[in-house]
């Protein structure tokens, strides 16, 4: 029998349960949060300012994720083994915790 994170997720909507294990520690959640909202601001300064803002995108969300994973999770980021998924649930958290569904 397999654990969770041993499965092959075939969904989003399969896999979406499985990151939000990954991220309990509200730490983490904060440092998701805040990372991917830099992103955005990089995305939109990379469009109206410079495009050095598109490289710096995602080293700042990586940055902030991946501290929250290995210091506070002591967990290796879904990102190595599911990399659309990662980032989507990355977003799909960011929108659930702006918007007020998910505690910031």
């Amino acid at each position: 029998m397999s654990t969770l994170s041993e499965e092959r997720y075939r969904s989003f909507a399969a896999f979406y349960p499985f990151y939000l294990t990954e991220h309990v520690h509200p730490v983490s959640r904060r440092l998701h949060v805040v990372g991917t909202t830099l992103v955005v601001a990089c995305l939109v300064l990379g469009a109206l300012r410079s495009a050095w803002f598109f490289a710096a995108a995602p080293v700042v969300g990586y940055g902030f994720a991946w501290v929250g994973h290995f210091v506070f999770e002591k967990n290796r980021p879904a990102t190595f083994k599911y990399p659309l998924y990662s980032l989507m649930g990355d977003f799909r958290l960011w929108f659930e915790t702006v918007t007020g569904k998910r505690g910031f």
